[in-house]
Formats: C-alpha cells, structure tokens, sequence
C-alpha cells in the first residue's frame, strides 16, 4: 500500500509548482489574475462619462420575442405593441377534396400560439396549475384585441441598382399595416370577432390549462391537456371563401399564397377603462403560431356512398417576414431625459428602457487619462467591474430588467468578457449563461427590489492597457430580453451617435433608472455615482 502521508506531500508540492508556473504566465502588463476576494489588492476608482441616447424607429422584423398588448409604466410611460406575420401552408399546394352540397363545411377555425408558462402544482386527476412567465403590468389585464388579414405585401428583401438588400421593418410602421388592414366585409369586424367579449373586447392572457376532448374511433373520450396558450376563434365563413374555396393556383406554391394571402396584423388597443398588460410570445419558433382549420370533404373513395364525408385538417403557420409595432406614449421627464442629454460632464439618471426605447453611451474618460501611468508603472489588473447602481425610488411600482447588457457600441458588438465567458446557465433558464461577464439584477432580499447591476470588464481594460492600438470605445448599456442575442437592429434615422441598437433590447418592453457619472457631492447619492472599480497587484 501506498504511504498516504507522502502522497498528500507529492500533492503539495505539484500544487505550489503549478500555481507559480501560472503566476510567471500571467505577469504581464494588464494581466495577473486573483480571486474575488480581492486579497491585498489595491482599489482604484475612475470617473465614468455616462449620457442617454434615444432609440428613434428602430429595425424589428427577424426578432426571436415579440411584445403584444399594452404595458404601462409610472417611471416610462406607455407601451403598446402590435404585430405582424406572413403566413404559409404547412402543405404546399393541398387537396382540399369536394365540399359542394355540405352544410356546416368547417367545424372550427382557430388561431393558437402558447405562452411562456411553467406548471406550479399538478393533479392527483392529472391535470396541472400553471403560471404564466413574461407577463408584465396588471396580472389581470385587458387589451381589445383585433385580428386582420394584412393588406401588405411583407418581403424579406427587394432588389435597386441591380443588388439586392434585406428588407427592413420598423417599430413605427403601426399605420402602414392599419391603413391597409382587411376587414371581413361580411361583417365588417376583425377575423377574430366573436360573440364572447373575452377574444376580442377584453382578451386577457389565461394562465388556465387547456383541455381538448375528441372521440376516439371507438367512439370514447380521449382527453388531451395543453399548456396554456392564446386560442382565437376565427370567422369560418371568411376562411371558406378565402381558403377551401380558393383555385388551386392560389394554393401552389409559398410565394404565390404569400401574395394571395399577405399575412395576419394584430392590433392592440385599451379595453374600456380596463387595466391593461403585456405578453412576450414565440411567434418565430418553426410551429408555435398557428391557424388550424378543421373541416368536412367527401370522401375521395370511389367506392363508399358519394355523399360520405370525412375529417379534414388544414394548417397555416405565422411564418416569414415577421415585425414588432410599438406605440409609444413616454413619461415627460423621460421624453426630456433621453432627447436632451448632456453629452459633455453626463447625465446624473441614466433611462435604459427596450423596444422604441433608450440606451446609455459609457466613456471611461478618467480610465484613459490614466493608460500612459498604468503602463509605465506596470500595475497588473485583476479585476475590473462597473456597478450601475438602480433608482429605486423612480423605479417604485415597476417592472426590473432582470439583466442589462455592456457592449462596444462604435462596433455594435460584445466586448472581450462577454466573448470569451462560457458559463453555463445558473438557473433552468437559458437566457442566464454568461454570469462571470454577469448584468444580472442583484435584489435586495428583504425589499425584494433591485440595487445594483454589475458587469465584468476585466478583459477588456487588459487589452486596452497591454496594446497601444487598441481603442477605448465607447460602450452602450442597454436592458436585454435574451443575453444570447448580440446582433443589432438599424435605426430609422441615424444620428451622430448610433446608428442601430441590439436587437435583444428592442425585444423587451422593461426598463430601469440608474445612477449615473455626474452626480454632485452635496447628493445624498454621491456614493452612488457611475465609476469604473479596477483592481491591480501594484509592484514594489
């Protein structure tokens, strides 16, 4: 047997070998890297230029999240968001089969899209309590709700000059798509007009469990549960003519049916003097957004009875060109905040708020006037960080971001931490990956509200301080539906400043007040300020 005294020495020693090994890799200027406890390191603080910048009309077609409904905010304003889908057959060109001479020719039409929910307790019967998730405003909000055939063709790009480019849709584009909406001129209301008032007057977002009893071919019960979902009754005669009636050309092919039948346009507006409330949905996802028409055909054998009818199912999907429309009604002192900012000594509250909304641009203007000192006295960073510290009573009553996100904002695109961090998800939600890079909220556990939001950019102040060449950009700081999602939308009309915004932003109707850089010294927020925390081993 082994003499286990000698092995944990052997241990020991292959662990001081291996630590100063590392030690000798990493020092280099900028680099040298210790845990966060901050052991004998020395703090320096740098003032940060922060400022806000308005998000004019900005790119939504191709987002992964789309809001609908209304959400409203004591800190923001109002929010208001439609939609808009292309759709397409499941099938291409599908046998419809006869159904002259049958009355009754559809059973049901009905539009579905589920909602983000998770099961909170189930059944000893089966059957499951769920809540909803990305909901936000009143829990038991009312939005009037009204579905349209689309009169405009969407297109996923055009040709001019002989090149061809992406066609582009943007969050103002509410009265394109409502001047040229089709009503059903039977009835001269929505697709979705029905004499129960809760699809359409006062539509709400039901967290409740759905059951659907069919029959079986022996003629029993057969008992489906599904998760909670939008479920619309749409108008059977329109679809009739629309669809089982259409020539078979019209049905041919993806880009004919598109033409023919141009896509769905969902308009939201207050019901009543009802609260109201917002849903984020998954209208892109392959099969999440439906319409299923189901309906009676003869039947196609040649031998059975001539007036024989059988079960048929039709299915057209939301997909394609799809777009976000906003409606933005904001607070003044936001609307003044975000269209006047001091771009000189900064803003003393910095407005990040999603969809049409704002961003902060960051200047590590006191980190830059120190470069030349931090690299002739070879000062190693271990940790650098900026810790954006929340409002909270301007955010009373409202909705937090769970997670903000840093980035270069001259390139739009993420800086080194965010690259370079691959940690997994803390949380069953994979929207939570990247947490050394972090973002994430910190809530206070007994006010159950944000304090701060931190990010990591220790990566990126080394490169800086290593290569002479490399720019300090500045950085933009916006609220962040989906950490995965870097790209960025373009803006409407450009400015000075920038020329597009993430598209994670745009799909996420929250936002936050935050503290900025020029804060005077006689506020009792002072402590609070923006500045940038640097960490360093400084050499004897």
């Amino acid at each position: 047997m082994y003499n286990t005294s000698f092995i944990k020495k052997i241990l020991l020693v292959a662990t001081v070998v291996l630590l100063y090994s590392c030690d000798k890799d990493f020092n280099a200027i900028g680099d040298g890297l210790i845990g966060d406890d901050h052991f004998n390191l020395q703090s320096e603080k740098y003032d940060v230029l922060a400022y806000n910048q308005e998000v004019t009309p900005v790119q939504s077609n191709g987002l992964t999240l789309n809001g609908l409904g209304i959400y409203e905010s004591d800190a923001f304003g109002t929010t208001t968001a439609g939609f808009v889908s292309q759709v397409a057959l499941s099938t291409d060109a599908p046998t419809i089969g006869d159904i002259t001479g049958i009355d009754n020719v559809i059973q049901s039409v009905v539009l579905s899209v589920p909602y983000f929910s998770h099961v909170k307790t189930t059944n000893t019967d089966g059957s499951r309590v769920y809540a909803l998730d990305s909901i936000y405003g009143d829990p038991n909000g009312k939005i009037k709700l009204s579905v349209y055939e689309s009169g405009v063709q969407m297109r996923s790009s055009y040709f001019e000059g002989g090149s061809q480019f992406a066609q582009l849709y943007y969050t103002d584009q509410n009265t394109d798509f409502d001047s040229y909406k089709i009503v059903n001129t039977e009835t001269g209301k929505p697709l979705n007009d029905d004499p129960s008032v809760l699809q359409n007057e006062e539509f709400f977002f039901s967290a409740a469990e759905i059951v659907d009893i069919t029959k079986d071919d022996a003629g029993k019960d057969v008992t489906t549960r599904v998760a909670p979902e939008m479920r619309l009754n749409l108008n059977k005669n329109y679809f009739l003519n629309k669809i089982l009636k259409a020539d078979a050309s019209k049905l041919s092919s993806p880009t004919v049916f598109q033409e023919y039948f141009r896509g769905l346009y969902f308009k939201v507006e207050k019901s009543g003097g009802s609260p109201s409330n917002m849903a984020l949905l998954d209208f892109a996802k392959a099969g999440n957004a439906k319409i299923t028409i189901k309906y009676k055909a003869k039947t196609a054998s040649t031998t059975d009875d001539a007036n024989l009818t059988e079960d048929k199912t039709l299915v057209i999907n939301l997909s394609g060109a799809q777009a976000s429309l906003y409606q933005d009604n904001k607070k003044p002192d936001y609307d003044t905040a975000i269209k006047n900012p001091n771009k000189t000594a900064g803003d003393e509250r910095l407005y990040l708020k999603g969809g049409q909304g704002s961003l902060a641009v960051v200047e590590l203007t006191g980190f830059a006037a120190k470069l030349d000192e931090l690299r002739t006295n070879n000062w190693l960073v271990n940790e650098a960080n900026l810790i954006f510290s929340i409002d909270s009573d301007k955010m009373k009553n409202t909705y937090e971001p769970k997670r903000v996100y840093l980035y270069d904002l001259d390139n739009s695109i993420p800086i080194l931490d965010y690259s370079t961090d691959g940690t997994s998800s803390i949380t069953t939600d994979s929207k939570m990956t990247k947490v050394v890079y972090s973002g994430i909220i910190n809530v206070d556990a007994t006010t159950k509200k944000g304090t701060t939001y931190k990010i990591r950019l220790t990566s990126h102040i080394r490169n800086i301080i290593k290569n002479a060449t490399v720019k300090n950009v500045r950085l933009g700081l916006v609220v962040t539906g989906d950490i995965n999602t870097i790209t960025s939308g373009k803006l409407k009309l450009k400015n000075d400043i920038i020329s597009d915004a993430p598209r994670a932003s745009v799909m996420s109707p929250l936002g936050t007040i935050l503290f900025g850089g020029n804060i005077p010294s006689t506020d009792v927020n002072y402590a609070k300020r923006l500045q940038l925390q640097v960490y360093y081993t400084k050499p004897n």
